[in-house]
């Protein structure tokens, strides 16, 4: 009798450990799955700003274009 109360409480405490192990796995999956969707979030973000980046990029070029001030000067026709 006093082996069926031991292996009872070996039975509950094995029990007990599979069912934080499943908690914990779940938590986890859960923390996966909002990292992942962070990380989505994250890279279109980052296509969004290199977008913005080329299109001021390139708005700061023509702005050089235009300007007199920022025009290449040729030192070589200055010397003759």
């Amino acid at each position: 009798m006093n082996c069926d109360i031991d292996g009872d409480v070996e039975n509950q405490v094995e029990v007990e450990d599979k069912m934080t192990l499943i908690n914990q796995v779940l938590e986890l999956q859960h923390t996966l799955e909002d990292l992942s969707a962070r990380v989505d979030t994250v890279k279109e973000e980052n296509l969004k700003l290199k977008s913005e980046n080329q299109v001021l990029g390139q708005y700061i070029e023509n702005l050089m274009s235009a300007s007199s001030v920022f025009q290449t000067t040729d030192t070589k026709s200055k010397r003759k």
